[in-house]
Order: C-alpha cells, then sequence, then structure tokens
C-alpha cells in the first residue's frame, strides 16, 4: 500500500505543478508584452520583434507577421514602426511579429536566404505561440516592395506548418522572371542579378521557384495589392500580372491602385486609405 500511496502523492504533486504552471501562464496573458530582439538565427539580423496585446488567447489571438522592404539589401524592421503603432490602435486584439532577416551583402547571402530567414522566423513562432498565447489558425503576414515578395513567398509557397489567411502586398515583386526579360528600368536585370547571383537563362528554375505568383491555385491565401500606377521601382505591371492570375484562380482579393503614387506614399489621406482597407481586409478574412 505504501508503494501505492507513493504513487498517488506525486502524481498530485505534478498535477498541482501543472496546473499552477498554466493558471500563472494564463494570468501573465491578461497583460501587454513586448519581446524586442528575439533571435531565430545566430546572424545578428536573425531577430523578430513580438507585440502581445492584453487579455490574449492561445485559442482566439490574431497574428500578423510584418516584413520590411529593401531591395532585398537594405532596411530593417524597424522602418515598420509607424504601422506597428497604427495597428495596435486599429488591430487591439492582434499580436505583431516584426521580422528582421539577412541582407544581400555579399554571396553568401544571396536570395533564398532572405526567403528561408522569414519561414524561419514564422515557424519559431509557431513553435512557441503557446507560450506567446496566440493562435496560428489565426496568421496573417504583410510586407512592402521587397518584403512583400518575402511576405507573398511565405503565403503562398511555405504553407506548413502555417498556412496564412491573408497576405498584404504593398507594392511587392511578383514574377522575377518578367523583371529580368521585360525590365521597365535598366537598373531591374543588373539588381536582380545583384540579388539572386545569377540570370533567369542560367538558372530557370531559380528565378520560378522565387516568384510568388508562380504558386498561385485556387487554395491560394486572400490577397490585398496595393500599387501606386507611377511606381518606378516595382512597376504597375507586376501588381497586374499577379491580379490576373488570381482572378483566374478564383482567390479572394482585392486590388487598388493608386493614381499617381509612386514606390510608396506618405500624404494622410492616402495612408488612412491604405490603413482602413488593410485593417478591414484582415477583420475580413483573419478576424
Amino acid at each position: 500500500m505504501k508503494p501505492l500511496f507513493s504513487l498517488l502523492l506525486l502524481i498530485t504533486f505534478f498535477t498541482s505543478c501543472q496546473r499552477d504552471d498554466e493558471d500563472t501562464q494564463q494570468a501573465n496573458f491578461t497583460q501587454a508584452k513586448t519581446e524586442m530582439n528575439v533571435s531565430y538565427g545566430s546572424d545578428t539580423a536573425q531577430r523578430f520583434d513580438v507585440y502581445l496585446p492584453a487579455n490574449r488567447s492561445a485559442s482566439t489571438t490574431p497574428v500578423v507577421f510584418l516584413v520590411h522592404g529593401g531591395s532585398w539589401s537594405q532596411g530593417h524592421r524597424s522602418d515598420f514602426g509607424f504601422y506597428i503603432d497604427s495597428f495596435k490602435k486599429r488591430l487591439p486584439n492582434y499580436a505583431i511579429v516584426n521580422i528582421g532577416y539577412r541582407l544581400v551583402k555579399s554571396t553568401a547571402t544571396v536570395f533564398p536566404v532572405q526567403e528561408q530567414d522569414v519561414k524561419a522566423a514564422v515557424e519559431q513562432v509557431a513553435a512557441n505561440a503557446g507560450q506567446y498565447g496566440i493562435s496560428m489558425d489565426k496568421a496573417a503576414i504583410m510586407g512592402y516592395s521587397a518584403g512583400a515578395h518575402l511576405a507573398m513567398l511565405q503565403a503562398y509557397k511555405n504553407t506548413s506548418p502555417v498556412r496564412m489567411k491573408a497576405v498584404i502586398d504593398m507594392f511587392g515583386p511578383t514574377d522575377l522572371t518578367v523583371m529580368y526579360n521585360q525590365p521597365w528600368n535598366a537598373l531591374v536585370p543588373m539588381v536582380l542579378q545583384g540579388v539572386t547571383g545569377t540570370t533567369p537563362q542560367a538558372n530557370a528554375t531559380l528565378y520560378q521557384q522565387s516568384s510568388p505568383a508562380t504558386f498561385v491555385t485556387s487554395q491560394t491565401t486572400p490577397t490585398l495589392i496595393l500599387q501606386g500606377d507611377a511606381d518606378p521601382i516595382v512597376d504597375k505591371s507586376q501588381s497586374d500580372l499577379l491580379e490576373a492570375k488570381l482572378r483566374v484562380a478564383g482567390v479572394a482579393m482585392e486590388y487598388k491602385v493608386y493614381p499617381g503614387k509612386g514606390h510608396g506614399w506618405f500624404d494622410i489621406p492616402t495612408m488612412t486609405d491604405t490603413f482602413n482597407r488593410i485593417e478591414a481586409f484582415l477583420k475580413q478574412h483573419n478576424p
């Protein structure tokens, strides 16, 4: 009887400890929390910031991942500061994960290193979703310029273990082969060759596998496209191409073209419209 009694006491003790841990964790979820410079790799660029809302739940709290732009070779996740402040006000129930990634600085970090980094960051967040108190069944991703390209690759191509419910594409490249072969600017092929370390003639597979448009199917993530029609960096034709593919595939999508706007915009009326559209799209597809 003594061994049995001791075993029962041991089980009761561990059960009580587990319950206390769960209660403590749930209590922690009532407070908003920010974790900066979370590492997901050995390089100092492989960091992300996490903004967790108050009263969150691992079963109901949605999350949006942010991916900055900069031609894959510049930029920093801190560039998203204004967007984060706006999201906190407009989407107070959302968790926000702002991803940094290795930039193209040498042949050691040419594409697809950036795609791999975004994927690794998302996977690390997913592995710790329970500790954060967020639901990976309610995940969305957003980026601008090169960051939009990376966000779309994550949403369209890298669908496991997280299938995004929505993706926000702000003037992102969608077909690198077309960009290279039909450039609207003489610098475009040079930039792409520098970023990838090759050309579509030498490595067609890399260019295809690095193009979000390649992966459009009827199951593709709902997509919001925001584009200026005077963009000299990523021509509107790239967004037109994606829109056509999404519509043929029957994917839920919205396409907004801002007349006279270039590679980004900062005037209050256009920014307000942009945030209104992002908020509405996320609430519709990732409530």
